[in-house]
């Protein structure tokens, strides 16, 4: 039972190493799963597992990220470790609409959303955006198309736009992707700086319920949850490579058909279990 119970950890950390970064929404994805690959935990540790694995994720960014994110690399010159401590300040303002906002209403949010309804629309409704957006972006050139370039102002806008996924099915990367392209920053640009925007947040909120579980797992559920931040750290650093690969040649369309379908795949199967 417990080989079985680390083989669903792996491919839950697959899961969320795909989704996490790809603006297709983890949450929807990990709805779908459950229902066919269930931790057999309690409900208390599979809540916390859920949200204590995107460390594996955002791990990987440190990882891949690391001289950029890096402000005491002797690689850097004086004016380029300036430049990047600047980038962590934008970092750490677009995280406070998010900690104003997100921490006193996380939890009724959750409460009164988070099921497969809200969900399926969150998918279709920013699904239809991305399309929406991207077609209009084809006759526009961006106004910001470097780190360098991203201003105080345009940070904090962005975090703004992340408020959004506290709506189950929104996805993280999806709003702040939409939020960055709607208000001309290139894909490349609202892709990393969504990247390093997850660092504070994701970091914050693991903490957040490790201290509410007050650490106390058995040795299976550790084991459970280090190989599911395993995994989801290894395929963390395929999904993003492929992320910035892919929005060199191409928009953002594809994701947002995809979401679409997915919204209806979560709709018709829930709708038809109901």
């Amino acid at each position: 039972m417990e080989i079985l119970e680390l083989l669903k950890a792996i491919f839950l950390g697959i899961v969320e190493g795909i989704t996490e970064w790809l603006p297709i929404s983890s949450t929807g994805h990990m709805i779908l799963v459950d229902e066919f690959v269930s931790l057999r935990v309690s409900q208390e540790f599979k809540e916390m597992f859920l949200v204590v694995i995107q460390l594996g994720a955002i791990l990987a960014v440190l990882v891949l990220f690391f001289h950029k994110l890096n402000p005491f690399s002797p690689r850097k010159t004086p004016e380029e470790k300036r430049g990047t401590l600047s980038l962590w300040g934008k970092v750490i303002a677009a995280c406070v609409p998010a900690a104003v906002i997100g921490i006193p209403l996380d939890d009724p949010i959750n409460d009164l959303f988070y099921n497969y309804q809200t969900v399926a629309v969150a998918l279709v409704v920013y699904g239809v955006l991305f399309l929406v957006i991207e077609t209009a972006n084809k006759t526009r050139a961006p106004k910001v198309d470097s780190l360098a370039a991203l201003d105080y102002k345009t940070a904090l806008l962005i975090g703004a736009f992340q408020v959004l996924s506290l709506i189950p099915g929104t996805s993280r990367s999806g709003s702040t992707i939409l939020g960055a392209i709607l208000i001309g920053c290139s894909r490349n640009v609202a892709a990393e700086f969504s990247f390093f925007l997850a660092i504070p947040v994701m970091f914050g909120a693991s903490a957040l319920k490790l201290l509410k579980s007050g650490f106390a797992f058995t040795a299976q559920e550790w084991g459970i949850l280090f190989t599911g931040m395993l995994s989801a750290f290894l395929v963390s650093l395929l999904a993003i490579k492929f992320l910035m690969g892919f929005i060199r040649k191409h928009d953002f369309k594809p994701f947002g058909w995809y979401r679409i379908a997915l919204g209806a795949v979560v709709l018709a199967y829930f709708g038809l279990a109901a």
